[in-house]
């Protein structure tokens, strides 16, 4: 079994121990041997000193297993150790190997070679002998490198054989190699089987000294790094393996991941069906633009990348958007893309003040700058302009809903060269993802700066506060009408100010042409709508003005949308407006008899001319009603019309202090503000017109300890904004917001005060709208209340009443509300310098009952009093129906304070207050107090 040349090699000693270990294997367990010592148990000691001998010689047999290349958990270890008398094993293994051995048949390898069966006997024999013969062998083949065997060797003098070995000079021929396994005690057990091995060896020149390699055994090769590149450096196979890389697409580390892989394609063409940027079929989605059905067949023959997609809002923004919000970003987009009227892609954004105008601007630009039909961008660039004091109100507004999508460019100040450079740089973007998209600016920059955004071409204009676009003359008009932009959208809330012309300019600027020129618009419409409209007109102009109506507001329909306040009342809390007529005093009442008797200003306006010296009059009479300190300097230098007035002040008068028992609209103001302090908690905003009436209210303030704010036309616009944020915190100790109808009038959202007073009124409703509509906007929690002051009799209530007949012109266009009441012929509101003292109110006196005919317009109303009050006393509450946008007929009359529903102002009656007038918004559906 055994080849008679390997036996010659053997090892005596070790043969003779590996045939004792044998005899042990074989004896039975009822039968123990006496050769095998009992192990000892009194202690960790004995049997550490029991062991002794035996590891050891089980150590330099596995230091000669470790020579011969193999690791200590291989499979040829355990043979060795099972075989050659080396084993430490259990006394169930050995039974265990003894049954398998015993059994006999055939066994399967590692290569599932089969072998005949061999006897037990056969089998140990050949295993002892073979496994001493390969030792022998691959140890004379080379020696261990390791250093405890390198210094036993230089101990026994046989250094001189390492120098001369060299691992690179041994060829090993290998003629025959057979590997038969052997399965036992479940352990795969592996023997070689070494035949007609022929060793060549020289010798190195004496002293030079190669490096050795890093393997040890010819027959085990060296450990190397695991690595996924190929072994050779070939270049074919290299590019091959780089190429393989490659190829490999990205996918993301997600198990069922179907999402995007990012917002940013990386010049990638999307693969598959096209398909919409959002989910037009998701709970809430808002569609913009749905494709046209297309059938099964003709879908066949169909260019499949020229297929229309959906266009969805972002549903970020569309589930914050209200009902009617989300019809107007509907409208906006249907407009701005051509689908309303076509060839025009403008339109006015006209809901009244706090219905959410900028955010649907916001939406309209986001989706525009991110989807389209056509699967990609509408636009890739936008401009809001706006007054300067909402600059940075847009900026936080695009931030705030939009997060870090976009990064809006907002312009608020800076150096001419700074702002060029900028402008320069927002100007020259292209391409489907420009860095900032979004440039705001206000109207005199822009105006300034024109020319470096003139080289350019924008996708969208937006025109915040677009009334101010009123006069097509003006130079701000001029430059926005130059811009290379064709989407232009122009937000107000009032854009019918003074007259019909003014409105033709706005539509003129978002759709060129639709109503052609401006004399063409004069001619067609102007004249005869305002002619009908007049109180003194003909039944036949009224007929005709209605018709020119009904045209003008179905052309102009198609591109403006306009929704009222009163869609607020499910949002907001309950908004209580008073206009409150305040007594003069006697001071004032004298001022004013003598400025009229002078100055004589009724004579030229009643003879139709109206000079420099005319506007001056109002101002003078203006400033006087609402403190006579505002005219003391024109007293003093006995100015026309105040000469002589010196005398009538009181003795040491002083302009250095506010007096406000001088003006009965201070004195009113004076107990709100003290009432107010001491028995609430809320906050209040004063409006002027004038500069020199927020200084009385200051020395007021400072008289009174009432900690407050200002704002006006010398506050930088980046400190506006943080006073403003300042004041709306619920902890904020300040009191009073002491504001400029002309300054911040516009856009301000001072939801943390809840009472805001409007000392004196305004030639143009529009400003005095902007500036009650601070308070109450999308935020407030508590109820607001408007206090309108003005003085009774004077031209503080012929204003009013001029504010009232441009507010029906308005509704009548923009509205479209056909029983608007025609309070007061053109030929009455000549009647500007005049002084009624035997009146509680004056406007009370000249408003006509409601007449609603059956056809509009086909009945003139008779002028006669207020029919829901009998001796100045309403007797009948007006309609059901009625809310603070209707007509001053329509709401409470109280010549007492009986009649008033506000506690500050019933406290504040018995000073100096004649009439009031005051409606609520809707009723209280929220519960908010």
């Amino acid at each position: 079994m055994t080849d008679i040349s390997a036996l010659a090699l053997l090892d005596t000693s070790l043969v003779e121990e590996g045939e004792a270990y044998r005899s042990r294997w074989q004896r039975t367990p009822a039968d123990p041997s006496p050769s095998r010592k009992p192990r000892p148990r009194k202690g960790h000691r004995g049997r550490k000193r029991h062991r002794s001998d035996g590891d050891c010689r089980l150590e330099k047999k596995q230091l000669r297993v470790r020579d011969l290349g193999l690791g200590y958990d291989s499979d040829e270890i355990v043979l060795f150790k099972y075989c050659a008398g080396a084993c430490a094993s259990s006394r169930t293994n050995y039974d265990l190997a003894l049954r398998v051995l015993e059994a006999g048949g055939g066994v399967r390898g590692r290569e599932s070679w089969l072998y005949s069966p061999v006897t037990t006997e056969d089998w140990a024999d050949w295993a002892v002998v073979q496994s001493a013969v390969w030792t022998q062998q691959c140890d004379t083949m080379r020696r261990s490198f390791a250093p405890s065997q390198v210094a036993k060797r230089k101990q026994r003098g046989d250094s001189s054989d390492d120098e001369d070995w060299d691992p690179q000079t041994v060829s090993v021929m290998v003629t025959s190699y057979q590997c038969t396994g052997y399965m036992c005690a479940g352990l795969l057990v592996f023997t070689r089987v070494f035949t007609n091995m022929v060793f060549q060896t020289t010798k190195q020149k004496k002293g030079k000294k190669e490096p050795r390699d890093s393997y040890i055994s010819p027959y085990r090769k060296a450990l190397t790094q695991l690595t996924n590149r190929p072994l050779c450096v070939d270049a074919n196979e290299h590019e091959a393996f780089i190429r393989q890389i490659l190829s490999r697409p990205f996918k993301v580390p997600i198990p069922n991941y179907t999402g995007p892989l990012g917002l940013r394609a990386l010049g990638l063409k999307r693969s598959g069906v096209r398909k919409a940027l959002h989910d037009p079929f998701a709970d809430g989605a808002l569609v913009l633009y749905e494709p046209p059905a297309i059938s099964a067949h003709d879908l066949i023959k169909a260019d499949k990348d020229k297929l229309p997609v959906h266009v969805v809002v972002d549903p970020v923004l569309s589930k914050v958007l209200r009902p009617h919000q989300r019809e107007g970003v509907k409208f906006l987009w249907d407009c701005v893309t051509g689908r309303r009227i076509p060839d025009s892609y403008g339109c006015i954004m006209a809901d009244e003040m706090g219905l959410g105008k900028t955010l649907q601007c916001i939406t309209l630009v986001w989706t525009l700058l991110r989807q389209s039909p056509d699967l990609k961008p509408e636009i890739d660039k936008a401009i809001v302009v706006s007054p300067s004091s909402l600059v940075r109100n847009w900026y936080n507004e695009v931030t705030k809903w939009l997060g870090g999508r976009v990064q809006p460019l907002a312009i608020d100040g800076g150096s001419k060269e700074e702002i060029d450079r900028k402008l320069v740089n927002f100007i020259s973007q292209h391409g489907l993802r420009v860095p900032s998209p979004v440039l705001i600016i206000s109207y005199e920059t822009f105006r300034l700066h024109a020319e470096v955004l003139h080289k350019g071409k924008v996708g969208l204009v937006i025109c915040d506060e677009g009334h101010r676009l009123k006069n097509s003359d003006n130079q701000t008009y001029q430059a926005l009408n130059a811009m290379k932009a064709a989407r232009r959208v122009l937000i107000s809330g009032t854009p019918i100010q003074n007259d019909l012309l003014e409105y033709f300019s706005l539509v003129h600027f978002v759709n060129t042409g639709i109503l052609g020129t401006a004399q063409e618009f004069k001619r067609r419409f102007e004249f005869p709508i305002l002619k009908g409209r007049d109180a003194d007109a003909s039944d036949r102009d009224r007929c005709a003005g209605e018709e020119k109506l009904k045209e003008l507001i179905s052309v102009v329909n198609r591109c403006l949308i306009r929704r009222t306040s009163d869609i607020l009342s499910k949002y907001l809390p309950v908004k209580i407006e008073q206009v409150v007529c305040c007594r003069l005093t006697p001071l004032q009442r004298e001022l004013y008899r003598l400025f009229l008797s002078q100055a004589k200003p009724a004579e030229c306006v009643q003879q139709g001319r109206v000079s420099m010296s005319s506007l001056s009059s109002i101002t003078s009479l203006k400033k006087l009603c609402n403190h006579p300190t505002l005219i003391y300097e024109k007293c003093v230098e006995g100015e026309d019309g105040f000469a002589g007035a010196l005398e009538l002040f009181p003795p040491a008068y002083s302009n250095k202090a506010v007096e406000p028992q001088l003006s009965g609209k201070m004195l009113v103001l004076d107990y709100i503000l003290a009432v107010t302090r001491s028995t609430t908690t809320d906050k209040v905003v004063l409006v002027s017109n004038y500069t020199q009436t927020l200084d009385l209210f200051e020395k007021l303030c400072r008289a009174r300890k009432y900690l407050y704010v200002r704002l006006d036309g010398t506050m930088s616009i980046k400190k506006r904004a943080k006073i403003v944020e300042r004041f709306n915190s619920p902890s904020n100790p300040e009191f009073i917001f002491m504001l400029s109808s002309k300054a911040g009038g516009c856009g301000l959202n001072l939801i943390g005060a809840n009472r805001l007073v409007m000392f004196d009124p305004d030639w143009n409703p529009a400003n005095d709208e902007q500036a009650m509509a601070r308070v109450w906007r999308d935020g407030q929690r508590k109820t607001c209340y408007i206090y309108r002051l003005v003085s009774t009799g004077t031209i503080e209530e012929r204003i009013l009443q001029r504010q009232a007949h441009k507010k029906a012109l308005s509704s009548c266009v923009v509205d479209e509300e056909q029983d608007v009441e025609r309070h007061f012929s053109l030929e009455e509101l000549k009647e500007l310098f005049t002084l009624n003292e035997d009146t509680l109110s004056d406007t009370h006196d000249s408003v006509e009952d409601i007449v609603k005919p059956s056809v509009p317009f086909s009945l003139p109303p008779r002028r006669f009093r207020c029919r829901r009050c009998v001796n100045g006393r309403q007797v009948r509450p007006p309609a059901v129906d009625a809310d603070c946008t209707s007509d001053l007929s329509c709401w409470h009359h109280c010549v007492d304070k009986r009649g008033v529903r506000d506690a500050v102002l019933q406290a504040s009656w018995d000073v100096a207050v004649s009439f009031v007038f005051h409606q609520r918004s809707h009723e209280d559906q929220r519960g908010l107090v």
